[in-house]
């Protein structure tokens, strides 16, 4: 892996409050993704399961975790099972973990092959009352393949049929909410790397520049920094492709007049930050697009502000749709009068306005956890409101990434320059 050594202590501290929650006699399963094929022999570039990675460390393939905290042999509480390597494997591959690197990172002591599991699963569920399996469930989760977690779940019930099984998406759900401060640092270092990124960026935009070569630059700006690339396909969106939320071609030129809206961030050790910026590509905002900037960043500014411990998130977006009407109302883009009269359910502003300003962030972009649960200290939120005038080829996003604390919201992105004089300064350099 490029990124540095964690420290088992994350993660044996992780494994500690997940067991907490489990039903006696239980067991809990955890499979690594799978290897996902392209074409011919061709595979894509491997990403480990969250759960498994935010309970183990172990980075690698066809690894499996499985805790019975109630074991009566204490060597068989945690077992992690890795790929057996060889010769073969080593000179088409690489390492693979042995089983002493597995137990320096995870901090698990007892360690079997990938092909032992079925045997000493066997052993152990007959002992067991309950089986924890871990399924990915997500409100904007499209799952289409099948995961190995998906094939495991029909093995397992055949093979144990009288055992009562249970979901472990909700604990992890509530436990990965609230970021522990190792994870705050790891996702600090993300939002480092991205802002390195961002300010390579402002010398290098100018009219002429293809999309794509201000994608290549970070690229290179995240690679040199011990990321192993995006956490997230990267928008680089200039002029009208901008009111286009998921615009990922990256193949305009960007010209000269135009609004470049750039959403990107660096994933460091499988955590992701998430930034936005939009700015002018020849480095001048007209009198137009300085107001909507200005709009957007003071929408942002008191949205952030509301990131505090005791809010939820539908009094949160409630707030800050209000906050947008009264900006859109400025610029000229809804009638006062229309707003008063309009239909609850269906906001006017949502014509300009129509993505939610935050989500959770950790492990996975839009991170797991509850909408409905409070915000506490510990969770990380993004903060990106956004106007999008299409008759005006004119599309701007901001966006920083906050963690809530009992002192206010504290803002992991306020290096990153935001503020239009800021932007057009650098960009002259």
């Amino acid at each position: 892996m490029k990124y540095l050594p964690i420290g088992q202590e994350l993660f044996v501290r992780n494994r500690h409050n997940f067991i907490k929650q489990l039903k006696p006699s239980s067991i809990a399963i955890f499979h690594s993704n799978d290897m996902m094929p392209t074409n011919a022999d061709g595979t894509m570039p491997f990403r480990q399961n969250s759960d498994l990675f935010y309970l183990s460390g172990v980075d690698q393939e066809e690894s499996i975790l499985v805790l019975f905290p109630d074991c009566k042999d204490e060597r068989m509480k945690e077992l992690l099972f890795i790929r057996e390597t060889n010769d073969h494997i080593l000179t088409w591959e690489g390492y693979k973990l042995t089983k002493e690197q597995a137990r320096e990172t995870s901090g698990i002591k007892t360690v079997y092959w990938t092909h032992q599991f079925d045997q000493v699963l066997n052993l152990l569920a007959f002992e067991a009352e309950h089986l924890y399996l871990n399924t990915n469930e997500h409100l904007r989760a499209v799952v289409e393949v099948e995961t190995r977690d998906a094939r495991f779940i029909k093995t397992i019930k055949e093979r144990y049929p009288l055992h009562r099984y249970e979901r472990s998406a909700p604990i992890m759900h509530h436990l990965r909410a609230i970021k522990s401060e190792r994870e705050i640092e790891l996702i600090q270092k993300a939002c480092d790397i991205t802002d390195k990124a961002f300010r390579r960026l402002l010398s290098f935009i100018k009219p002429g520049v293809m999309e794509y070569e201000i994608e290549a630059e970070i690229y290179h700006e995240f690679l040199r920094n011990r990321s192993k690339g995006p956490a997230y396909e990267s928008i680089i969106a200039s002029g009208e492709n901008a009111c286009i939320l998921h615009y990922v071609d990256n193949n305009r030129e960007c010209k000269d007049g135009d609004l470049v809206l750039m959403d990107f961030g660096a994933e460091y050790a499988n955590y992701a930050a998430d930034l936005t910026r939009t700015v002018p590509v020849n480095g001048k905002f007209t009198k137009r697009q300085r107001e909507v900037y200005n709009s957007v960043l003071t929408v942002m500014k008191t949205a952030v502000q509301m990131l505090v411990p005791g809010n939820t998130l539908d009094q949160y977006h409630k707030f800050v749709g209000t906050l947008m009407e009264n900006e859109l109302i400025k610029l000229g883009l809804l009638n006062e009068g229309d707003v008063r009269n309009q239909d609850p359910e269906k906001p006017l502003y949502k014509k300009y306005f129509m993505h939610g300003t935050s989500h959770h962030l950790g492990l996975d972009v839009h991170d797991v956890g509850n909408k409905f649960r409070p915000f506490e200290e510990g969770m990380v939120f993004t903060c990106e409101p956004g106007i999008y005038i299409r008759e005006e080829g004119i599309g701007v996003r901001l966006e920083n990434d906050i963690l809530i604390t009992h002192n206010g919201p504290k803002d992991l992105m306020q290096n990153i320059p935001i503020e239009a004089d800021d932007i057009e300064q650098l960009m002259k350099k």
